[in-house]
């Protein structure tokens, strides 16, 4: 689905998070069905994962969703640019919220063209 990068990110910030935790579910989701990723961790799954392990398990997911980013770049046509890494990295310095717009700008891109 379609979102603008820019209100995502202000409700994120208006709800103090909550707005966040359901664009990440959904990120998830999307993200999954768009590389043909069946039978993959759902949002909820990835959410709970994520409080149980007191964040350590959102850092795998960061790689996991840049591996299905390149896949969805792959099957395009366009070039993979080492987004698990890219992710990752963004993720361990807290940058959360850059993965997420850039995972959105992803689906934004392939659910348009």
């Amino acid at each position: 689905m379609k979102r603008n990068i820019v209100v995502a990110i202000l409700l994120s910030i208006v709800t103090c998070g909550i707005y966040g935790i359901i664009w990440m579910i959904k990120l998830n989701d999307e993200l999954n069905a768009l590389a043909n990723k069946q039978g993959a961790t759902s949002g909820g799954m990835v959410f709970l994962l994520t409080l149980i392990t007191c964040g350590i398990y959102g850092w795998f997911w960061y790689y996991k969703m840049g591996e299905n980013v390149d896949t969805i770049k792959t099957n395009k046509g366009e070039s993979s640019s080492n987004s698990p890494i890219i992710y990752l990295v963004l993720g361990l310095f807290g940058l959360g919220i850059v993965n997420y717009c850039l995972m959105q700008d992803t689906i934004n891109k392939t659910v348009e063209g």
